[in-house]
């Protein structure tokens, strides 16, 4: 596998400390908010009452799913596994590949600020910030979870599901899968590992060049930052989940110091950072790095099957515990097959279709279903997914685990991160 050309990410500007606000995301989608963009009221975006009428509105329809395309086993999930299942309900299901969500919110974004109500997104592969600034532009359709016949196999008090980032979730977008932050490492190197992110930063430090994360605001990078802050704040109850510049202020001249010590200890000596995960693994595949760093941790077991990643890589469970959060599939209130998507979000959600899922060899991604509250024979199709020798299973993944703090801490911290550690 050829090495990806990394970004240099360093400019040799003075320090500065300054105060960013968490409305400093002004991308062009809150710009939409503030011109007072929301969804048209048409009968299109009306919520069916029952789910026969769901099924009936959907036969013929064509739902356009819009999701990150660089990963290869989603992809193939959606193309070989759950566009077949849907198929059969009469819903031809289409995948759309996107580098980054916000190009598909600025595609719903633009079509409800021209006034269609025929929109070309049905479905979105979605959490956090996104999430919470469509639902601020009022550009989701909300209160049709509900007839979902696959919700009733989740757990209706499990705050991963009910809230997203720190915002409510209000039916305004149905459950995909969970996710966990996870740590590994190459244990033919690392024959000590750290048990706490205090002594993984003490490690790098005592072996410089063989540590790295990757460039906020990349989503992995982004996780990373957040951990640390939880790490040098005293613990993760330190932090206030809701944003405020006073805790911005109080709570980040530690993590942005201790970010900016860690530096000159990183691989190229923190003049260069990773642009992404997939250029941090690509790094740990070719040894310049002995750890990674995944929201989806098991992926890690075919990397290491098929010859990519070190044999020795081990998962780093650490005593304090990761940050968890769940993915959603959001459903644009302008879109032109709402039935249909409704249909493609209640097999994503089925029993067989998360356990499909579930396994390494297919996409490796957590369930959002609360196993213990399935019958036998359903509870029987997680209950023989194949253990891996790498990654143990999400009860050992989320020990301790500690949910994410409020969208809004998002671009505030990565924006404090470019000024405050890469301009150093």
């Amino acid at each position: 596998m050829p090495t990806t050309p990394l970004r240099a990410a360093r400019a040799p500007r003075p320090r500065r400390r300054i105060r960013v606000a968490g409305a400093v995301a002004a991308t062009a989608l809150t710009a939409l908010i503030a011109a007072g963009c929301s969804a048209p009221a048409s009968p299109g975006s009306a919520v069916p009452d029952s789910w026969d009428d769901v099924v009936a509105e959907a036969q013929g329809q064509t739902v356009q799913l819009w999701m990150y395309g660089g990963d290869t086993q989603g992809n193939a999930y959606i193309d070989d596994v759950l566009a077949p299942a849907v198929a059969e309900q009469g819903v031809t299901l289409e995948r759309v590949p996107v580098t980054d969500t916000r190009d598909a919110l600025n595609r719903v974004f633009s079509e409800i600020q021209a006034g269609r109500d025929d929109g070309t997104v049905d479905l979105i592969w979605i959490n956090g910030d996104n999430f919470r600034t469509g639902k601020e532009a009022d550009a989701w359709l909300c209160g049709w979870t509900s007839l979902l016949p696959s919700m009733s196999a989740t757990d209706p008090a499990d705050p991963l599901l009910l809230s997203d980032f720190g915002t409510s979730v209000d039916g305004c977008e149905a459950p995909w899968h969970k996710a966990q932050f996870t740590l590994a490492y190459n244990a033919d190197v690392i024959t000590d590992p750290p048990t706490s992110l205090e002594e993984v930063l003490a490690w790098a430090e005592a072996n410089p060049g063989r540590f790295t994360y990757p460039a906020p605001p990349d989503f992995t990078g982004s996780v990373f930052v957040r951990e640390v802050l939880a790490s040098v704040s005293g613990g993760s109850d330190e932090v206030p989940v809701e944003y405020s510049d006073e805790a911005f202020d109080e709570l980040s001249p530690a993590l942005y110091d201790r970010l900016a010590e860690l530096a000159p200890s990183l691989w190229r000596g923190g003049d260069t950072y990773p642009a992404n995960e997939a250029e941090l693994g690509q790094l740990y595949a070719d040894r310049q790095v002995d750890m990674t760093m995944t929201y989806g941790p098991a992926t890690l077991t075919d990397l290491v099957a098929d010859g990519t990643y070190p044999p020795g890589t081990k998962v780093l469970t650490l005593d304090e515990g990761t940050v968890g959060n769940a993915s959603f599939l959001g459903l644009p209130a302008n879109s032109d097959s709402i039935a249909g998507a409704m249909v493609v979000a209640n097999e994503a959600l089925s029993v067989e279709q998360q356990a499909a899922k579930a396994r390494p060899d297919v996409w490796g991604q957590f369930t959002v279903l609360d196993i213990e509250g399935l019958d036998g024979a359903d509870r029987a199709l997680f209950d023989e997914l194949p253990d891996s020798p790498v990654v143990p299973g999400y009860e050992v993944l989320s020990r301790n685990a500690h949910s994410e703090l409020a969208a809004e801490w998002v671009p505030a911290l990565d924006d404090g991160w470019r000024t405050e550690v890469l301009a150093r």
